[in-house]
């Protein structure tokens, strides 16, 4: 019967094997004569890299301009539906005015869906909107409008 190594020792060495294949000149010794340099090679040739002080900038980059941020405007509406009946209660938390305008969509498709009248919601101020269908709601949402 014959040992088997076991799974570590194998995965290590074959870690060490792929190491050893894919770093090549991490085993190459330095000071060496570098191949293709002959005997008559001097000091030039291992001289250290010097940089220009013409080629380093004098400031750093200018950065862009960060985008601007979005102007906040908008009432905040929470929309109730119940059954046929669908009521919105908006709050203006911004310092400009609103204009609110409650929209419901009704199931059926012989039920005539609702675009309510344009609501000024100033600054602060509270406002109920209410609208309905004869049968179900679908779906209903707030839309927004600048003066």
């Amino acid at each position: 019967m014959r040992a088997r190594p076991s799974r570590a020792v194998s995965l290590l060495v074959t870690s060490a094997v792929l190491t050893a294949l894919l770093t090549p000149g991490a085993t190459a010794q330095p000071g060496g004569p570098e191949p293709g340099a002959g005997a008559g090679a001097g000091p030039e040739a291992a001289a250290p890299a010097t940089v220009d002080l013409a080629d380093i900038p004098g400031e750093p980059p200018v950065r862009p301009a960060p985008a601007a941020t979005p102007e906040l405007f908008g009432s905040d509406c929470d929309t109730e539906i119940d059954g046929s009946q669908v009521t919105a209660y908006c709050h203006n938390g911004y310092p400009e005015t609103d204009l609110l305008r409650l929209h419901v969509e009704c199931e059926r498709w012989w039920d005539l869906d609702g675009d309510g009248a344009a609501v000024s919601l100033d600054p602060a101020g509270r406002v109920r909107l209410t609208g309905r269908c004869w049968k179900e709601v679908r779906t209903a949402w707030v839309s927004h409008q600048r003066p």
